[in-house]
């Protein structure tokens, strides 16, 4: 070709840009010119924002860098373990580890740090009189590893949480019928070592009735702040009516890509092996038994289980009906304004507690929210509160999300502005006549993404884990939120991760075995640790980490390829001249 026949930059680009990503690919290999045009950065960002039918509104959010210290776990060895992730090559180690079976505990189940990592809260399941399977939570202190505090948690899988640095949440279960319950959620202080009589290490937070066999389980804390700065970029309103508008109302197969595993279920352990040292280590627990134990079942249910051997069907509807009546008749009116969408964001900052209950059926399919004032955030005070008249037996919940499925996991964003929730939809339309059979529930696992400032749905559900376990069997599997991503474990021996902002499944962390939970590192959202019933914890770092880690230092590259071989065309071209060539 002539070089008065070279087609112009700009008309290259403008084809490129109607072109597949791998079709540009293929492009660049043609010529230099080619080449140099199919880097160019912004072709780039419209093929992003074209392939993953992103709004032009939306931005690109830049990413940050650096690097987790520790992090705990929990095992069915009863063991909480300490690792520290601060070493210079890069692996693990333990650093402490605690056995509750001193304490008659079954297994651990969960822990948290406080807000200035000087406080670990453990939750387990106690073994109590005639294997009761009410549950427990011990404080322990970072500094010295000593045992702080011990609290009875009832039942089991409300697991607990902190409100603030030095008082964390319980509850306690009392039945009050054979399907009618409740639940009293308690402020304890993490330092129990009081001289005087006088002085509350606990006080009552709030009493909620439940109906048909429900309980409040998994709470959690949600601070509202005043600023309304939120870390979601995306607009899902803009989202979907951009989906509709292109025709994409079915739901299509998610975008992801694997680390760590091959599409053919034979090579799968020879790719992990190959693949370990490059994306992942693994860090084996001590004294973890190789088969899976039994987790167990909805906790509550062996109390009603016993109590249908006597009661029919029709004394148990009659017993709802009457709970409702003395519900409406004794509970507390709520305050609409101390939860008034408008508000938060504005004024105030405020507190929430949130929730997993229900109200048809034993399985937990809403979400609970009750907001917590400054003068209940302490101990001090009167126990049992001050405004509740002698009539009033009950605390009535602020705000009910109902999620229409059975709900297995909960996880806020490290602005707590967003609600990530993991739920087995129900059938569409489905009825429920008995509270004790509830509708089947999917194998799909979907995550729902609530906006606690306006308390409302605010993106269709993100799709690609799965689980198998029927509605009696459900465990919990925990979720974990960064400032850009999204990451939960599975059933199907898998741990996922998504972009916040793009809704894209980016990764599939390949298991032996079901993954159970999964977390960033607070200080570096592009480190991921997943633990497995296949006995291990794998910390995953990005491919761009693995990259960086890798590479030989070189010299930066221009950022914009286009603009430079532009620049050095032209500059061909000046020198030419200045050598007499026409």
């Amino acid at each position: 070709m002539e070089y008065g026949q070279v087609l112009p930059d700009s008309l290259v680009l403008e084809i490129f840009m109607r072109l597949p990503h791998d079709a540009v690919l293929r492009a660049g290999l043609t010529c230099k010119q080619w080449l140099a045009v199919s880097r160019d950065e912004f072709l780039w960002r419209e093929l992003f924002y074209s392939y993953y039918r992103i709004p032009r509104s939306v931005p690109r959010h830049p990413a940050a860098l650096s690097w987790g210290h520790r992090f705990s776990s929990c095992s069915k060895d009863c063991t909480v373990k300490l690792w520290d992730t601060e070493r210079p090559d890069g692996n693990i180690s333990l650093v402490h580890s605690s056995s509750m079976r001193q304490f008659n505990w079954g297994y651990t189940q969960f822990s948290q740090f406080n807000a200035d990592d000087s406080l670990l809260l453990v939750s387990g399941v106690y073994l109590g009189p005639h294997h009761s399977s009410s549950g427990e939570i011990a404080v322990i202190s970072l500094e010295n590893y000593t045992l702080l505090s011990r609290v009875r948690n009832k039942p089991y899988d409300v697991f607990g949480c902190w409100l603030n640095e030095t008082h964390l949440i319980s509850g306690n279960l009392h039945w009050i019928g054979n399907m009618t319950s409740c639940s009293v959620l308690w402020l304890n202080k993490a330092f129990q070592d009081i001289e005087s009589e006088n002085v509350n290490v606990v006080k009552r937070l709030f009493k909620i009735q439940n109906i048909n066999a429900s309980t409040i389980r998994t709470v959690m804390v949600a601070h509202c702040r005043r600023h309304d700065n939120p870390d979601l970029l995306l607009d899902y309103e803009a989202q979907s009516q951009a989906q509709r508008q292109k025709g994409q109302k079915q739901q299509h197969q998610p975008l992801l890509f694997d680390l760590g595993t091959s599409g053919s279920e034979d090579d799968e352990e020879e790719e992990e092996e190959e693949e370990e040292d490059e994306c992942h280590r693994k860090v084996r627990y001590c004294g973890l038994p190789s088969a899976r134990l039994p987790q167990p079942t909805i906790s509550g249910l062996d109390h009603i289980i016993r109590s249908r051997k006597h009661v029919g069907p029709r004394e148990m509807e009659i017993e709802t009906q009457v709970a409702q009546m003395m519900g409406r008749a004794h509970t507390k009116a709520s305050d609409s304004s101390l939860i008034e969408p408008s508000e938060c964001g504005e004024g105030e900052d405020k507190t929430y507690l949130l929730f997993t209950t229900g109200s048809l059926t034993y399985s937990p399919h809403q979400i609970g929210i009750k907001r917590i004032k400054p003068d209940q955030m302490t101990t001090c005070g009167p126990v049992l509160g001050e405004e509740r008249s002698s009539d009033e037996f009950f605390d009535s919940l602020d705000h009910v999300i109902d999620i229409h499925g059975h709900i297995i996991g909960m996880g806020l964003s490290p602005d707590h502005r967003y609600l990530y929730v993991n739920s087995r939809a129900w059938p569409a339309g489905c009825v429920i006549s008995d509270p004790m059979s509830p509708p089947p529930i999917a194998e799909e696992i979907d995550l729902h993404v609530i906006d606690l400032k306006n308390l409302r749905e605010e993106r269709r559900s993100l799709r690609a884990h799965r689980a198998f376990t029927p509605n009696d069997e459900c465990f919990f599997i925990f979720l974990d939120v960064s400032r850009d991503f999204v990451a939960s474990g599975a059933e199907d021996k898998h741990g996922y991760i998504w972009d916040r902002h793009y809704n894209i499944c980016l990764a599939r962390l390949a298991h032996d075995d079901v993954v159970n939970s999964v977390a960033f590192s607070p200080a570096d959202q592009e480190l991921l640790l997943s633990a497995s019933d296949d006995s291990t914890i794998k910390v995953w770092r990005s491919p761009r980490m693995v990259r960086l880690a890798q590479a030989p230092a070189r010299p930066p590259r221009p950022r914009n390829l286009l603009s430079s071989w532009l620049s050095r065309n032209k500059n061909s071209t000046t020198a030419s001249s200045a050598c007499g060539k026409p």
